[in-house]
């Protein structure tokens, strides 16, 4: 059992945050590096400079996206949820956004209370670019046998040592993963568009972009039936396909089991037509 963090600090804050992963060398901060975290880092500081470093949850690569990501710092400034997601916002670039923030105590760690993890990856099929998604997504021009991706995919659900699924930088103890749940689907209002929408307790380094190249190889025929079956046997990353690459792929929903308390902006499930229209003046 791990000891508790002692921290100087009065308040914890939790923010819910989304980016465009294009422009950075991912989340973590880097040594002579432009990341998420250190534009994160910076804007909170621009309001407290004595704040505490930032405490991300689950940590995404280079040219990654996420629509749901969270991060947690410590401060003694006492200032409204309302007041820290405008404030930072104000000192974000366009490409990150701030969703929410709600309080915690100090030194609370979004990466300790993670549930589930749902990833999901765009790949564009066929020889014509779409502007919207240039990396953004995957352009394969091999045509897909989509069943028997979906037939593949199916040995991933349960607990497994997922070993050959991890990038060679990886080199954590643990490697049994629980995959709950696996889908493969064409976009309705894009259906050159298929995504691959996976959740799970956790993921390794490149789990869910050799998951992906893997099951495209199975598609397009370069890797036999049962390429992942045979890897969770063998533990040979040389069982499975190629590593998909970064840019199609987002993190989608992080599931925390506990979110904190007083969130900015409110819930809005259920409300009323006259508290939308109130909390719309709010942040307008």
């Amino acid at each position: 059992m791990s000891q508790p963090i002692h921290t100087r600090y009065r308040h914890g804050i939790l923010l819910k945050i989304a980016y465009d992963g294009r422009s950075y060398s991912g989340l973590a901060i880097q040594d002579n590096a432009n990341t998420i975290a250190g534009e994160l880092q910076r804007a909170i500081r621009a309001i407290d400079p004595g704040a505490s470093s930032v405490r991300v949850c689950s940590r995404t690569d280079a040219g990654v996206h996420a629509r749901e990501q969270y991060v947690a710092f410590d401060t003694d400034q006492r200032i409204s949820n309302r007041g820290w997601l405008l404030g930072i916002s104000g000192n974000l670039p366009a490409d990150i956004a701030v969703l929410s923030a709600a309080d915690v105590r100090p030194a609370f760690r979004p990466s300790n209370h993670a549930r589930s993890k749902t990833y999901s990856y765009l790949v564009l099929q066929g020889t014509i670019r779409d502007p919207f998604l240039e990396q953004r997504s995957w352009r394969v021009f091999d045509r897909l046998n989509h069943s028997r991706m979906r037939a593949e995919a199916q040995s991933l659900i349960g607990t497994h040592d997922f070993r050959a699924f991890r990038g060679r930088n990886d080199f954590r103890t643990n490697t049994v993963r629980t995959i709950f749940s696996v889908e493969l689907e064409c976009l309705a209002d894009q259906p050159r568009v298929l995504r691959l929408r996976v959740n799970g307790t956790a993921f390794l380094y490149h789990m869910m972009r050799i998951i992906t190249g893997t099951l495209v190889d199975v598609g397009r025929g370069r890797c036999s039936p049962g390429a992942i079956a045979r890897a969770l046997d063998s533990g040979d990353r040389c069982d499975l396909g190629v590593t998909a690459p970064a840019a199609g792929l987002y993190l989608d929903e992080i599931a925390l089991e506990e979110y904190g308390t007083n969130e900015w902006p409110y819930h809005l499930d259920g409300a009323s037509e006259e508290t939308l229209q109130e909390v719309s003046l709010t942040v307008n």
